[in-house]
């Protein structure tokens, strides 16, 4: 049978068709454009009407009398007034056109995924914050999450920035094991990959989750803003301390929260140690440290990995000695051990007499150790005395002396430091990629962030005797004389640095004298010198 031909209408009339619904859209869509103001002016004065009809209807019955007379005197006064007619018109327009507007609407609670993060982010915690026998529990399968999360934020990937969680009074908040269960759940079930705080208020049963952002690690070396006795190990978040300081931040200055520690007569913390992994950082430091302490006193550096890392401070004024040989170590730190009684005898005879402190002893000497448990085997095989024994006096009695001790190690060697250092040192410092083990032996508690995921060199954590832990970024301190530091760093490094010194013509540099205790104004050992040479 054959198939009979379309109506011409419709085969070739599609495509006039279609032509004609387009012209009909566009000339919807123009209408629109011109007419907008117009709809927008219509949707605000039913807005306006729709509230005045709620108005009279909520005013009693016995009030709309004297509303409708003050309504009247109002339009009277308004015909009296010249213009007063085309003022109230646009007043009434102006006012419609802001009522009618489109506005955005705002949401109130969580969107559709954010619902289903926050219920299964609860039922996750079910089995830690429920027990059997609760009559009515916080926590249940199938339970309203809206009661026990009474705060939370989200970034735009709609993954948790906070989180405000209620648990019942009988959860076991202060053992550090169920606290930990707690954390790496919230930890895992958020998003790995950031920084996490938690906050436990165990008075009300409320903890805190919050994310943390990322430390800063573009803040060089430079002049602190300090006062005398004060060094600035890094910097940390806003809220963990209550001071900033101004810094420089590539081409541009800007205020920047601070992890200050105190040395001094009045320190409580007169000594630091500083533990990390290798390539952490604790060479930078103990370099940024260096450089802060030089503006006021003298520096002797003793370094046992032998690597030439302080080169750059040989010669300079104020630096007494840079050495790395186990000679030069162990007459340094002699000849430190009896400046450091010096020191005292002189400032308890000036209190006897009821004079001050002579101003010998009162500018600041600092001890920079780096690595020092490194020439312990080389002692011993000598027979020599290890060069950690004459860090007695210095550690035990380097506060009322005006003399500060610095330490760094690695943990693979954390068991070659004496039981002195370990006690003494109080102010502690912790860098790399660390585990919360590692970082509690250390620091002697754990952390309340979760560690970084990516560890820039100099990231870690810092704790000033019995404060609490803050997380710390020492600023960028790298060696000048290294081919692999740029230009920027390394010109800012030497811009910090003293002159050299310069002995008189035909004189020799003095060379201190481990018997003779003296002032420490020319205390410069011969391989110091000859390094700087």
């Amino acid at each position: 049978m054959a198939r009979r031909p379309l109506p011409r209408i419709l085969s070739s009339g599609s495509a006039s068709i279609t032509r004609s619904r387009e012209l009909v859209r566009t000339a919807a869509e123009n209408a629109t454009d011109i007419l907008h103001p117009l709809i927008t002016i219509t949707r605000g004065l039913r807005l306006l009407a729709g509230a005045g009809r709620q108005k009279w209807a909520a005013t009693p019955k016995d009030k709309r009398g004297p509303a409708l007379f003050c309504a009247a005197a109002c339009v009277f006064v308004v015909a009296l007034i010249p213009y007063g007619s085309v003022l109230a018109l646009v007043t009434v327009m102006g006012a419609a056109a802001w009522k009618g507007r489109e506005r955005t609407p705002v949401r109130t609670g969580p969107g559709e995924a954010e619902t289903r993060r926050l219920r299964s982010l609860y039922e996750a915690l079910v089995p830690y914050f429920s027990v059997a026998d609760d009559p009515s529990p916080l926590f249940a399968h199938g339970g309203e999450w809206d009661k026990v999360f009474s705060g939370y934020e989200f970034d735009g990937n709609g993954r948790l920035t906070r989180l405000h969680v209620a648990y019942p009074a009988y959860f076991t908040d202060s053992e550090a094991d169920s606290r930990n269960r707690i954390e790496q759940l919230l930890h895992a079930k958020s998003g790995r990959g950031r920084e996490y705080r938690f906050t436990w208020d165990e008075e009300g049963n409320q903890l805190v989750m919050s994310v943390l952002e990322a430390l800063p690690t573009s803040i060089g070396a430079q002049r602190f803003v300090t006062a005398p006795g004060e060094t600035v190990l890094g910097f940390t978040d806003g809220e963990a301390v209550q001071r900033t300081v101004p810094v420089s931040d590539g081409d541009a200055t800007r205020d920047a929260p601070p992890v200050v520690w105190r040395t001094g007569a009045r320190s409580t913390e007169p000594h630091l140690l500083i533990v990390g992994q290798p390539g952490s950082g604790t060479t930078t430091l103990l370099r940024s440290i260096a450089l802060q302490a030089l503006q006021h006193g003298d520096i002797l550096i003793v370094e046992g990995s032998g690597s030439g890392e302080y080169a750059c401070l040989a010669g300079r004024d104020g630096v007494l000695a840079v050495e790395c040989g186990l000679a030069g170590a162990l007459a340094t730190l002699e000849w430190a051990a009896h400046e450091t009684e010096r020191r005292l005898i002189a400032a308890n005879r000036a209190r006897q007499a009821g004079h001050p402190a002579p101003d010998d002893i009162k500018r600041p000497l600092w001890m920079l150790l780096d690595r020092p448990g490194a020439f312990g085997p080389l002692a011993a095989a000598d027979g020599k005395p290890d060069p950690q024994e004459l860090l007695q006096v210095p550690l035990r009695h380097g506060r009322a002396a005006n003399v500060t001790v610095v330490t760094t190690d690695q943990f693979d060697s954390l068991d070659t430091l004496s039981e002195t250092v370990r006690t003494h040192t109080r102010a502690r410092v912790v860098l790399g990629d660390c585990s919360r083990e590692q970082i509690e032996s250390v620091l002697g508690t754990e952390p309340h962030t979760t560690p970084a995921p990516d560890v820039p060199p100099g990231r870690g954590y810092a704790r000033l005797g019995t404060g609490p832990v803050v997380r710390l970024q020492v600023p960028a301190t790298p060696d000048p004389y290294d081919e692999a530091t740029s230009e920027a760093q390394r010109q800012a490094v030497l811009g910090l640095l003293p002159g050299r010194q310069t002995p008189a013509e035909g004189t020799a540099p003095a060379v201190p004298d481990p018997a003779r205790p003296r002032p420490l104004t020319a205390a410069v050992s011969a391989e110091g010198v000859a390094a700087g040479d």
